[in-house]
């Protein structure tokens, strides 16, 4: 729709204010609602958003040693732009309008350290080397019968999962919980989040979902308007959704596996599809597995950004820990998917639930593109059987402050993603690293309280 289209709706809609946000470092949308007439203005001339969104954590505390804003710049307003092509209506709020924004101006995407600006440069890249990018994201997450003021009331602790045993691809538990398992498929349609499959996954009240694959732009909107989508679709139903990576030490955790091909400009071809090379994987292919297993460990922040993406990232937990790659091999980091000209494709495997699908995107493609443009081949043979045992190539850095270290520490990072934002996101990432630091565990107060 162009804008005067939306403006033209907006003029004859039967609400009077709109839903409009910004997605934050961590992947939280932030907004707010507009009158539908300042709105309008807004469409033609922009706005000011508060930039202090970029200066706190997902908890709302300041950071202490950001650049970008803080108590140092007095937190000012930035420009925002609404980008009119997110257009959706909220069917669980009487189809209200809501739309994303960004901190860009009109004609320049000008703002260095947003995760959606990011994303879009990437894109541009992509674009100017002649290559459509579709992409697409999956999801587990584990749900509780539980309202958000209960949360607190119990510290978190001893919350009722929505059913109970391990039961993946269960119909019977599907069933159980049918309204809710039907509104996550219907309203999230009516969302523009189309979903391919939607089932229950192993665990306590765990389901699964895959988000259909679109342009990566608006892949990542659907994955990110997925989470929130489900959580606010949960609400309704006395249901409390969860995307942490790991919840307990004894279940598995909970994926967010991207999935990822590049076409022509024309959209026509899948450039990752050759008929008659080995496994029917083209060059491109290859040079964009090779520079994506080159740049994990650096960019493993942007897959695994909390304290608790590390507590998945585990052997034997359905999660990988080395540098490998394979043929339809769920062992591995990356799993490559030829069997089609259309669904040929490769899945990321290292992304958790708990990403911000903007930056775990940007990430994949950038780094994807870089082996493209290196020419790099891919020397590191195809892992046959189990990729925990395959330690030829590595592992994966096992914590947060360790990734953030080889990130913060890598040019290849910076020449990718621009100095302003490495600095501005290994600095977030330090500060999520000193806050748990900070804080005394559980599990060292049962461990060293009485006996040491």
């Amino acid at each position: 729709m162009t804008k005067q289209e939306v403006i033209d709706l907006l003029e004859d809609s039967r609400h009077s204010k709109v839903k409009v946000a910004i997605v934050d470092i961590d992947g939280v949308l932030r907004g707010k609602f507009m009158h539908i007439n300042k709105f309008i203005a807004a469409l033609k001339t922009g706005f000011g958003f508060c930039d202090v969104v970029f200066g706190w954590d997902m908890a709302d505390e300041s950071y202490d040693n950001a650049k970008v804003t803080g108590w140092h710049t007095g937190y000012p307003d930035a420009p925002a732009r609404i980008d009119v092509a997110t257009f959706r209506q909220i069917p669980w709020e009487e189809d209200l309008p809501f739309f994303l924004a960004d901190f860009s101006r009109e004609n320049k995407d000008d703002e260095t350290v947003g995760p959606r600006a990011l994303l879009k440069r990437v894109q541009e890249k992509a674009h100017n080397l002649g290559f459509t990018p579709f992409f697409s994201q999956e999801f587990e997450w584990f749900n509780f019968r539980q309202k958000s003021e209960e949360l607190y009331q119990k510290g978190f602790q001893n919350i009722q999962p929505l059913t109970e045993g391990m039961f993946g691809y269960s119909i019977l538990r599907a069933s159980e919980n049918s309204q809710f398992f039907h509104d996550l498929f219907d309203m999230l349609e009516s969302f523009k989040v189309p979903l391919e499959g939607l089932h229950t996954e192993t665990g306590p009240g765990v389901y699964e979902a895959a988000i259909q694959y679109s342009e990566i732009v608006e892949a990542a909107d659907r994955a990110t308007l997925f989470k929130t989508g489900v959580k606010e679709i949960g609400y309704k139903h006395g249901i409390i959704a969860s995307f942490m990576a790991k919840q307990n030490s004894v279940l598995p955790g909970c994926s967010g596996h991207i999935h990822q091909s590049l076409w022509d400009a024309s959209k026509q071809k899948n450039l990752f599809y050759e008929a008659k090379a080995e496994d029917h994987i083209s060059d491109t292919m290859k040079s964009y597995i090779a520079g994506q297993l080159h740049c994990l460990p650096f960019m493993l922040p942007m897959l695994a950004p909390t304290i608790n993406s590390y507590k998945r990232l585990v052997e034997g937990a359905w999660a990988p820990t080395t540098l490998t790659w394979a043929i339809d091999n769920r062992t591995t980091a990356l799993r490559a998917l030829p069997h089609g000209e259309k669904s040929c494709r490769l899945e990321t495997r290292v992304v958790g639930s708990d990403v911000n699908p903007y930056l775990a995107m940007a990430a994949c493609l950038a780094s994807g593109l870089y082996g493209i443009e290196q020419n790099m081949k891919l020397e590191t043979p195809k892992t046959i059987g189990n990729g925990y045992e395959d330690l030829a190539n590595g592992t994966l850095p096992s914590n947060l402050w360790e990734a953030t270290q080889k990130m913060k520490g890598s040019s290849l990072m910076v020449e990718l993603f621009g100095e302003e934002f490495i600095d501005h996101f290994t600095r977030s990432r330090e500060w999520e690293w000193r806050q748990f630091m900070k804080e005394v565990t559980d599990w060292e107060t049962k461990r060293y309280f009485e006996i040491i």
